[in-house]
């Protein structure tokens, strides 16, 4: 039987009675699946429901087989050793114990038929890139991106039927993308992923795009479904402009009816007054037009609410996925104004910027670099929330740091009361007003942070940083894009078009950072900082 995934008339909501999903209904069969839809759709929380890590409020999810999950945030016990997390060190200790001579029957209970065990794994931590880390490392020693690896690579182990990746190439640098594609390429069984990686999304079997709490399927990969979607949208905008000139239509020929109308019942008063005609005939002729007359304006009436109606359909067919737009006017910095200074650092985990490094007036500078290298770590010393070990850090300007975690949010407060934490001058209209421009209107504002998706909470934390007073003339943002999907990718860009500060961007997704208008390009390699010309972008990001 063919491992199959099913979810039926499923529904979530969160505590606080938010919906998520409302009876949806969706399948998944062998192959790959790439799940899309704009920020708050409920596609990660699927997911979860999925895994088990939720429970539904309704409905039901049945799964033929073993199900694996790679959550978008992965935590890993970081005393514990790598072969902990990869779930093998029960089996390794017993291999280990018998090759030693002990022949207890126990041991022989836990490797059953695994004997190759260490050897399989050990391979695929090569094929994922990991060979240099070893079994026996704890995994408190590992980068953010090595710790997803070390995840994925423990979920390809246990081979399960069914596995679910939410944003896995969030917090992975070029080259260990170019691992976790080999793996998505090489997996046999079904497999849903959820990511804004386009390149990861071109490797999928099709698309299932998730809007409005229904789903609609697209075959082959992403660009396939961009065609097909822009061939929809051109249908729709012509069937909109279709039905806009036949409800003018319809109120043209409903007025024209009146009109007639009007006319006949002038006439028809007009012959009754002057007694043209036998009393009763007239009194016929009368009713008679004011029945014609009751008929035909309920038919063009029915006309025009149809049209009307036809109009709200074309009109609900064609997407209009809001842009975040504002304007901040108090970022701006003048050109040739020093920003930044950093001279003869040295940070905390062994990263050095030697001799003098200055950012000048509204520079865009991307930072680069691999996995672990120290981006992060720089970003935090300039931010102020570590010490460096030696050397001068100075920013002279006001600045803000978004940091991967998002954390800068209180998940107790609402959108509007976090906004206000950065902006305690402002007052409520004037927040709610600005929030709106960051697609937070109405009772949006007023949802808790800790229910927001990631994309959400990232616009959030975003508009909090942008909104707060002073204003940043530094902007500072690690890793922008993770748990974003394409649209909001785009909305993000839309935003950082309107920031007139400087800016500086620690990111793996080089087509984020080209749309954003990079000036300089920076990468952390070898434990240096170093300027390096856009042509070698791609060689060491």
């Amino acid at each position: 039987m063919h491992t199959s995934l099913t979810c039926s008339s499923l529904s979530f909501s969160w505590a606080d009675g938010t919906p998520v999903l409302d009876g949806l209904d969706i399948s998944f069969g062998p192959g790959r699946t790439g799940l899309v839809g704009v920020n708050g759709a409920g596609k990660s929380t699927l997911l979860k429901l999925i895994a088990g890590e939720l429970t539904p409020t309704e409905g039901t999810v049945r799964v033929a087989g073993e199900v694996g999950y790679l959550p978008q945030n992965v935590t890993l016990d970081t005393a514990s050793k790598v072969d902990e997390a990869l779930g093998i060190a029960a089996r390794r200790a017993a291999l280990h114990a018998i090759e030693a001579g002990d022949v207890a029957a126990e041991h022989f209970e836990t490797i059953g038929d695994d004997w190759d065990v260490e050897e399989r794994a050990l391979a695929l931590l090569g094929e994922l890139g990991l060979g240099h880390i070893g079994l026996d490392r704890t995994t408190g020693e590992l980068s953010g991106g090595e710790s997803v690896l070390l995840r994925l690579a423990a979920l390809l182990l246990r081979r399960p039927d069914v596995l679910l990746l939410d944003e896995p190439t969030n917090n992975l640098d070029l080259y260990a993308r170019r691992r976790l594609y080999e793996a998505v390429r090489s997996w046999p069984g079904v497999m849903v992923v959820v990511s804004h990686d386009r390149d990861l999304l071109e490797l999928v079997d099709q698309i299932a795009d998730l809007r409005g709490g229904e789903v609609t399927w697209y075959g082959g990969n992403y660009s396939a479904y961009e065609a097909a979607l822009a061939t929809e949208q051109e249908a729709a905008e012509r069937m909109v402009r279709v039905a806009e000139a036949d409800l003018k239509r319809q109120k043209r020929e409903l007025v024209e009816a009146h009109t007639k109308l009007a006319r006949r019942t002038r006439y028809a008063n007009k012959m009754y007054e002057n007694k043209r005609e036998p009393r009763a005939v007239m009194k016929l002729r009368k009713r008679s037009a004011q029945v014609s007359a009751g008929k035909h304006r309920i038919m063009h009436e029915e006309k025009l609410t149809a049209a009307r109606e036809r109009l709200d359909e074309a009109v609900e067919a064609v997407r209009d996925d809001d842009e975040i737009r504002v304007d901040l006017p108090y970022t701006a910095v003048p050109p040739g104004r020093t920003v930044l200074t950093l001279q003869d650092l040295e940070l905390a985990h062994g990263a050095r910027v030697r001799g003098g490094l200055e950012l000048r007036g509204p520079e865009r500078v991307a930072l680069i670099g691999r996995n672990g290298a120290g981006k992060t770590t720089l970003l935090r010393t300039i931010a102020g929330e570590l010490a460096p070990v030696s050397g001068l850090v100075a920013a002279h300007v006001p600045h803000r740091f978004l940091p991967q975690r998002l954390d800068v949010l209180d998940d107790g407060l609402t959108v509007a009361e976090n906004v206000a934490r950065f902006a305690p001058g402002a007052t409520d209209n004037r927040v709610r007003a600005r929030l709106a421009r960051f697609l937070f209107r109405g009772a949006r504002a007023d949802q808790r942070a800790g229910t927001l998706s990631g994309g959400e909470r990232f616009r959030a934390a975003l508009a909090a940083l942008m909104l707060a007073e002073p204003a940043p003339q530094l902007l500072m943002l690690d890793e922008p894009t993770n748990n974003l999907d394409l649209a909001s990718v785009r909305q993000l860009t839309t935003a950082l078009e309107s920031y007139e500060g400087a800016l500086l961007v620690a990111g793996h997704d080089l087509p984020f950072l080209e749309s954003v208008g990079i000036t300089r390009w920076l990468v952390v390699e070898e434990g240096e900082l170093k300027e390096i010309t856009p042509e070698d972008v791609r060689y060491s990001a």
